[in-house]
């Protein structure tokens, strides 16, 4: 099984460009022409959040247009900077999209069992997981003990160095941990937010952040870094499921030279 995963596109407007720098849309077109082009393709899609830059019904439009050449399932959850109503209201047509108050869910019939999250505080650039989004996880992963799963989601749970962003992280990761602690049969949790691939250990579990196929977050550990993007080669990350270990690979959007051979027939090139 393989999972591509895509985050933190920040469409605007037709036309329009993120903080006045940067072409969005471009970056997300480039980034879903690449993934049509991978041999094998994606299973399906993880777009983990930050789908939109203002969460406005015209930018869901014009991001579900940059999305439709994907032949494969998308899957998606909010980030900060979605607005959950429009959010639903764009993505009414899709059978994954849950009823009520929250934008998460169960995806069964790959042979990893996938559950997204609804990170979002309304109105807050940081997120939590109240106690009904975790009561609601806790109940989906007893459901299923022996079925190894991924978790994916926008705020990352544990502190990365970033000051700046840490200060816009998962508020009650304390709570999101004693719940994935109980439940050994988490491959990985995967997120979005930081515009950088990170991993770590956390609560006994891998989990990563998945680069932006547009900008990222500066990479300065400083106590007092300041909030700043860079344009740094865009990315993605592809999660390759072998039927016993989940291998993640972040590869980069653009043309490259090569692929060179190491080989002349069987004698390594000098």
């Amino acid at each position: 099984m393989l999972i591509a995963q895509i985050t933190d596109f920040h469409i605007k407007l037709p036309g329009r460009l993120a903080y006045r720098v940067v072409d969005t849309s471009a970056c997300l077109e480039h980034c879903v022409a690449q993934l049509m082009k991978l041999d094998p393709l994606p299973d399906l899609v993880l777009a983990t959040g930050d789908l939109t830059d203002f969460g406005r019904p015209e930018e869901y439009r014009h991001l579900r247009e940059l999305l439709a050449p994907l032949t494969m399932p998308v899957y998606s959850i909010p980030g900060n900077h979605d607005e959950r109503e429009a959010f639903k209201a764009a993505f009414s047509d899709c059978a994954w999209l849950p009823g009520g108050e929250f934008v998460q869910y169960v995806v069964d019939g790959y042979p990893l069992r996938l559950i997204g999250l609804d990170t979002v505080v309304p109105l807050q650039s940081g997120g939590a997981l109240c106690e009904d989004r975790l009561d609601w996880l806790d109940r989906r992963l007893a459901e299923a003990p022996d079925r190894p799963t991924v978790i994916f989601m926008h705020h990352a749970p544990f502190t990365t160095g970033i000051a700046h962003m840490d200060r816009i992280g998962l508020a009650n990761a304390d709570g999101f941990g004693r719940v994935v602690s109980r439940h050994p049969q988490i491959e990985k949790i995967v997120c979005g937010h930081l515009h950088r691939a990170i991993d770590t250990r956390w609560c006994g579990n891998a989990v990563s952040t998945c680069p932006s196929p547009a900008h990222q977050v500066a990479l300065d550990l400083r106590p007092d870094g300041p909030s700043a993007f860079m344009m740094e080669p865009p990315g993605y990350q592809l999660h390759w499921w072998n039927g016993s270990q989940l291998v993640t690979h972040t590869a980069f959007i653009g043309s490259f030279d090569g692929p060179y051979p190491f080989f002349h027939g069987k004698e390594l090139i000098d």
